[in-house]
């Protein structure tokens, strides 16, 4: 076939070897940011995407693309619409992260209400009686406030469920849910004790969860964002855990990645942060790769993709 694939250098080998074997020609890149597609794989047919912001005028210097592969399930790095209208799929991999990043939401939870992470850095620095002023909270008997009852929510919701918390969720597209009660927002944003985020990002959450919803919130209640930083508005949120508006906060999302050092929230005490690592392990690693990689190779072979997010009208 021949057709060439722009992949990043840090794509678990199973998403090279699955192209490879299929046909493809791969380049493999330092990243994904679009100045480096461009200058180093301008006649490439598709690409595997990461979380790199995809500018529309980007397609002006890639005369063959036909498909942007997602390297996960968010996809508010891309303008799909612009996409279709060029005749340019756009995929996730919708299968590939869920139960691990349900998995890792579940271990921030976990690491926050006891003070895991906090405790161990002081310890490592010689402060054995931090913990004595930086105590825990249990879990059980708790509320667990879930907003966004998708692929993830769900996960999250069926893995906490053997917790002893009460679940709530809100989702305005949902009903009912095997696990937890369905309610408003107002409701779920008062009455939990842990707020953890699965939205996909759009025009109407962007930045909504802000000021109004922090003061909503009890005072000992703490934030999980393991979904994306842009469904924050990451000043107020700053603003809150300063005041202590909220109890705590667990962040793996942010608006700009890596988290600049000169950030904020640095400074705070009442924070944990992790750098984008809720799908990173080895087997949701090569699982995403192999799946976006398949998505290309459908693309490139001229059949329609599995997981597509935008619609393509065929010539």
């Amino acid at each position: 076939m021949g057709k060439k694939v722009a992949v990043p250098q840090s794509l678990s080998q199973a998403g090279k070897d699955y192209l490879v074997n299929h046909g493809m020609n791969v380049v493999e890149l330092p990243d994904t940011k679009a100045e480096t597609i461009t200058s180093k794989a301008a006649d490439v047919d598709g690409i595997v995407l990461m979380t790199e912001p995809f500018p529309n005028e980007t397609i002006n210097r890639l005369p063959n693309l036909k498909i942007i592969a997602r390297h996960g399930v968010g996809f508010d790095n891309i303008d799909t619409d612009y996409m279709a209208q060029n005749n340019i799929w756009v995929t996730i991999t919708p299968n590939a992260n869920a139960a691990t990043v349900a998995e890792t939401t579940l271990a921030e939870i976990l690491d926050i209400s006891k003070n895991v992470t906090a405790i161990s850095d002081h310890m490592r620095k010689g402060d054995f009686n931090y913990k004595s002023s930086h105590m825990g909270f249990d879990l059980a008997g708790k509320t667990l406030g879930i907003m966004g009852y998708g692929r993830i929510g769900k996960m999250v919701a069926k893995k906490v469920s053997s917790l002893d918390l009460n679940i709530l969720i809100y989702d305005p597209f949902v009903n009912s849910a095997e696990y937890g009660k369905v309610v408003d927002k107002e409701t779920l944003l008062t009455n939990s004790d842990v707020i953890t985020l699965h939205m996909a990002v759009t025009p109407e959450n962007k930045q909504g969860f802000a000021k109004r919803e922090f003061e909503l919130m009890k005072k000992s209640a703490v934030l999980i964002n393991l979904g994306r930083g842009s469904l924050v508005k990451q000043d107020d949120l700053i603003d809150a855990l300063k005041t202590r508006e909220i109890r705590a906060a667990a962040l793996d999302v942010f608006d700009e990645e890596p988290l600049p050092l000169t950030s904020d929230f640095y400074k705070l005490d009442n924070v944990l942060l992790t750098p984008h690592i809720a799908s990173n392990t080895t087997e949701c690693m090569a699982r995403m790769a192999v799946d976006s990689a398949s998505e290309v190779v459908r693309v490139l072979s001229a059949e329609s993709p599995k997981w597509p997010v935008n619609s393509i009208n065929r010539k």
